[in-house]
């Protein structure tokens, strides 16, 4: 997700979005994660892979957000976090997987409070982040993106656009791009907090605010269906003056490094072999979005990596 809470998703400011899809059929699922997992263990490493193997089934926690991790409207799990489980955890000998929706705020506390066994819901890497939990590597990278109206009448295609042309500007709860246009000199009392991206569309389209920010992928598929607003060309955000590349991945509890490492290595090979570029590309990924990023890097070096 790096400097202070970056982005998408968890802590304090950072993502991402929830859809009405993956919203309205949490309710059915919410009961069905409501007990917790087994105390974790004590010993080096941790042996919840062994656990799951022998209960057969992985929880994951996501935040019923499009395309990250969600119900969709048959009341099934899907989201490039939960296929991207399902393939790994299979490889690992863990055959099911079953979802434990959640608030975004709430994956990092519920995860280390046992309520799941992992995050699922492509979360972004960051130094804050990786204080609290272990990452594995980034499973996508990611630009932001902006929505305007047609034609982009004020030209914003950065945060220090926004800033300098004084665009009444948006995004979403938590979402990493606040600190983005906070870092860039917009005043964060004057940001229009909307619940995600549908919102955030919804606002620009009523003239409600002349820009809503969020992730490149978020933005480019909300915009499909509007006839009078475009994302605009994806770009990198700076970080301390430098142009960062967030990258979302799996997190788990510093205790299991056992299962983050043989996580890893499953998904390594499903990045040699191009499997993972099959299994996320019908959420709208690109290439673009493949990365070689890792933990570490995003950690800034450290706990995460």
């Amino acid at each position: 997700m790096a400097p202070p809470i970056r982005n998408d998703r968890d802590t304090p400011r950072t993502t991402r979005r929830s859809l009405l899809a993956g919203v309205a059929a949490l309710g059915t699922l919410g009961a069905a994660g409501c007990s917790r997992v087994a105390t974790a263990s004590t010993e080096d490493g941790g042996d919840l892979l062994e656990r799951l193997r022998a209960a057969g089934v992985v929880r994951l926690g996501i935040a019923g957000e499009i395309p990250f991790g969600y119900i969709d409207k048959d009341g099934e799990l899907t989201g490039e976090a939960p296929e991207l489980a399902r393939a790994v955890f299979k490889r690992l000998g863990v055959d099911r997987v079953q979802p434990v929706p959640t608030e975004f705020g709430s994956l990092i506390p519920g995860l280390n409070s046992q309520q799941f066994d992992v995050v699922a819901a492509g979360m972004y890497v960051n130094a804050e982040r990786c204080e609290q939990v272990i990452f594995a590597d980034p499973d996508y990278q990611m630009l932001d993106s902006f929505i305007v109206r047609k034609g982009n009448p004020k030209g914003l295609h950065d945060y220090q656009d926004v800033v300098e042309k004084k665009a009444r500007f948006a995004t979403g709860t938590g979402y990493a791009e606040i600190q983005y246009a906070v870092d860039a000199g917009y005043e964060e009392s004057d940001i229009l907090i909307v619940p995600d991206q549908v919102a955030g569309l919804n606002a620009v389209e009523a003239g409600r605010a002349d820009v809503f920010a969020g992730t490149a992928l978020t933005t480019r598929e909300v915009v499909k269906k509007s006839a009078r607003t475009e994302a605009t060309k994806a770009f990198a955000p700076l970080v301390d003056g430098k142009p960062h590349v967030d990258g979302g991945a799996f997190a788990f509890r510093p205790t299991e490094t056992k299962l983050r490492d043989a996580f890893n290595v499953e998904l390594r090979k499903l990045k040699k072999s191009g499997e993972l570029f099959r299994i996320l590309r019908p959420f709208g990924f690109t290439q673009a979005e493949m990365t070689n990023l890792t933990a570490k890097e995003l950690c800034g070096g450290g706990a995460g990596g």
